[in-house]
């Protein structure tokens, strides 16, 4: 059974007038696009269709986009933008899986954003006692030379783990941006870690005259149309809300989605029980031979934690509001952020920790160990 559908676009209405078209019914059609003119007045693919439709009381068309004067890079954008819409909303995933990426989120999460750019879909999913609850989906433009952002000026949309971190005032947002824009942190710890650079991806708008732009149209950022930014923003919590993005979402069954998380955190607990233990070894083997922090790396990091433990008569920790997020890719990766309560015969120290674990030989390590 496919899954449900936000009713908030124009992708239900797109796909009847589509499957008029294909069965000749053109009147039909035409009625429909009217109708979703009166909706969406500057939905420009809705006006070629139109345009389409009129043309054909006169002469027989031949494709999409044959008004004489339609400029042919305008009409492939439009082509672009019809295929990526009726595409998604025809291709939805099963109803009882979910994305691959939504771990766990902490209890204060109030949504998660999910970017599929291959489909130029975005996904809310709500938290729903720790399970990701569908909410709504929307098209989106992402960048003119794909994803995988690796530098500055490459006008590619970053791949990963991401959080919205801040809302740039109205004041300083020219209409370009439409409605609103939300910067996200790419590039994140693990970016940084690979040598990726660039900076000023946003979920924004569009202009004020325009409903939507082609599939692949911006310098990076995710852009949507701006009752879509203000439907998606009204549930952004600055500094809280991930927003992961995929090439092509990985979905999964509840029954695997439980067992993904489940190992996981069973390697989590491992991981802090060996920390209480003691047994610094133990508690090492927990971190990649790639691991580093603060600009230390394994050895130097291992070395001081060596130093600091035969200070160590007990040590107690305590983590709470755990989130868990999958990397999309091809490597095994998955970012978990938690609230640490470390107590020591000789420290009390409370802060949010952010760590990277990544598969290697399939043991789970942290390869990455940081404040958030």
């Amino acid at each position: 059974m496919k899954g449900p559908i936000s009713d908030s676009g124009p992708e239900a209405s797109l796909s009847k007038i589509f499957d008029d078209i294909e069965h000749r019914k053109l009147d039909s059609a035409l009625e429909r696009t009217e109708s979703l003119l009166r909706v969406y007045p500057n939905f420009r693919l809705a006006h070629l269709i139109r345009g389409d439709l009129l043309l054909a009381r006169s002469r027989p068309i031949s494709g999409f986009g044959n008004a004489p004067s339609a400029p042919p890079e305008r009409v492939a954008d439009l082509r672009d933008e019809a295929i990526a819409r009726l595409k998604a909303y025809r291709d939805r995933p099963p109803s009882n899986h979910v994305p691959r990426y939504l771990l766990q989120m902490r209890p204060d999460q109030k949504y998660a954003i999910v970017v599929d750019t291959e489909k130029s879909r975005l996904y809310v999913y709500a938290n729903d006692g720790g399970r990701p609850r569908f909410v709504a989906d929307y098209y989106i433009t992402h960048g003119k030379e794909g994803a995988r952002k690796a530098r500055e000026g490459d006008r590619r949309t970053p791949l990963g783990v991401y959080h919205v971190v801040s809302e740039v005032p109205k004041k300083r947002l020219t209409d370009f941006y439409g409605s609103g824009a939300f910067p996200i942190n790419y590039p994140n710890e693990y970016d940084k870690l690979q040598g990726r650079a660039g900076h000023g991806i946003w979920l924004h708008g569009v202009p004020s005259d325009t409903l939507s732009r082609p599939p692949r149209a911006s310098d990076g950022c995710v852009v949507l149309a701006n009752a879509d930014l203000q439907a998606v923003a009204s549930r952004l919590q600055l500094g809280l809300t991930p927003v992961i993005i995929s090439n092509e979402i990985e979905w999964l069954s509840l029954d695997d989605w439980h067992q993904e998380r489940a190992a996981l955190q069973k390697q989590i607990d491992a991981w802090r029980r060996d920390w209480e233990s003691g047994d610094t070894d133990r508690y090492l083997q927990h971190y990649s031979e790639k691991f580093t922090a603060d600009g230390a790396t394994r050895n130097q990091w291992s070395a001081r934690k060596r130093l600091v433990a035969k200070e160590k008569t007990w040590v107690q920790v305590r983590l709470k509001n755990v989130s868990m997020f999958r990397s999309p890719g091809p490597e095994d990766l998955v970012v978990v952020t938690f609230d640490q309560d470390y107590r020591s015969n000789n420290l009390k120290q409370q802060d949010t920790k952010r760590q990277y674990w990544i598969k290697e030989s399939g043991k789970w390590k942290i390869v990455y160990e940081g404040q958030a």
